[in-house]
This record gives C-alpha cells, sequence and structure tokens, in this order.
C-alpha cells in the first residue's frame, strides 16, 4: 500500500496487522481519486473508520488542507500516527481514537467538503453514522459524503435521512457511493 500520487507520491503505508482491516486498494484509490480530482485542493477532509489512514494521507498528498482521521482500535490509530509523520502530514492532521458517533462532536470546522467512510461490512454503522452526521452544523449541502461498502449494500434509508445519492461506482466486490444531504429538508 502506497500513496499514489501528489507530495507524498509513492511512499510505502503501513497497514494494521489481521483482517479487521480492509485497505483501499491502490487501484480502487487511484479510481476513487481521479473522481475527486477537482474537489480536493485546500478541502476539509474527513476519513471515517479510518483504518491505515490511506484514504485521508492521500487526500493531504493532494493538496487537502487538513484531515480527520477517526479510528477507535489502537493498532490502527498507531499506524495512523506513524503514517502521518512518515509522510510528513502530522500537523495538517488531526487523529481522534474514538468510535464514530463521538468523534463527529470532535469536529471543529465551519464546514467539511469530504467526508469519506469505510465502515466494518455487514454490522449496520452506515444509517447510525448518517444520522448522526445529519446533526452535524458543519455538514452543508455541499459536502460530498463517500461511503465504501460491500457490493450488495442497499443505500435505500440515507433517502429517509435526507441524502441523495448523486453517484455510485461499482468494483468486483465493492462500491463507492457518492451522497449530498438534500437541501429540501
Amino acid at each position: 500500500m502506497r500513496v499514489i500520487a501528489g507530495r507524498a507520491r509513492s511512499l510505502k503505508l503501513k497497514a494494521p496487522d489481521g483482517m479487521d482491516t480492509r485497505p483501499t486498494t491502490d487501484r480502487i484509490k487511484e479510481t476513487l481519486f481521479n473522481i475527486l480530482q477537482g474537489e480536493i485542493e485546500g478541502c476539509i477532509f474527513a476519513d471515517l473508520f479510518a483504518g491505515s489512514g490511506g484514504i485521508g494521507i492521500e487526500a493531504l498528498s493532494r493538496g487537502a488542507e487538513h484531515a480527520y482521521f477517526v479510528e477507535n482500535r489502537k493498532e490502527a490509530y498507531l499506524c495512523i500516527r506513524d503514517n502521518l509523520v512518515s509522510t510528513g502530514f502530522a500537523d495538517q492532521a488531526t487523529v481522534l481514537k474514538q468510535d464514530v458517533l463521538s468523534a463527529l462532536y470532535q469536529i471543529r470546522e465551519k464546514n467539511v467538503d469530504i467526508i469519506f467512510m469505510d465502515p466494518p461490512y455487514q454490522q449496520g454503522l452506515e444509517e447510525r453514522v448518517f444520522e448522526a452526521l445529519s446533526r452535524m452544523s458543519w455538514l452543508t449541502e455541499e459536502t460530498l459524503l463517500i461511503l465504501e461498502a460491500d457490493i450488495g449494500r442497499n443505500t435505500d434509508f440515507l433517502a429517509n435521512l435526507g441524502y441523495q445519492v448523486i453517484r455510485e461506482k461499482r468494483y468486483k466486490t465493492n462500491k463507492h457511493v457518492f451522497i449530498r444531504k438534500r437541501g429540501d429538508l
């Protein structure tokens, strides 16, 4: 696993041992950031369920102003911190070692531009996270939310929570769902 592009291009990233973390493959990460190309420069980025921090670090490498990393597992949290130091982005990052629902209240920004989340599959955490996000003052209609999910994950619940799916990119076993908060609520 490595940084694909930008200031930290080609630097290797550590990943926590075990099967609890599913690092996004370099190929899928490259596809994701090709889609996000025009939105990264100068943005505030949040990487929820951050694992090794690879997605948020990629955003920083490509010009994000600041990134929040939320990860509750100690080994993964330490891995994120090491990766931020080795890539030189520690000063542009806030790493929160706590569960996502609590961490959302620790983000102190006027607006967060992009939120990426890759929750554990098959645990149903997505609905609770999107419900909590809808109460955050820093989530606006311009905020782009990206959910990485199992290819079969139904996202109909989003409409009931005031969100709209604007795009979906499918891969072999998973997908990225691009979402915005609806302005009509």
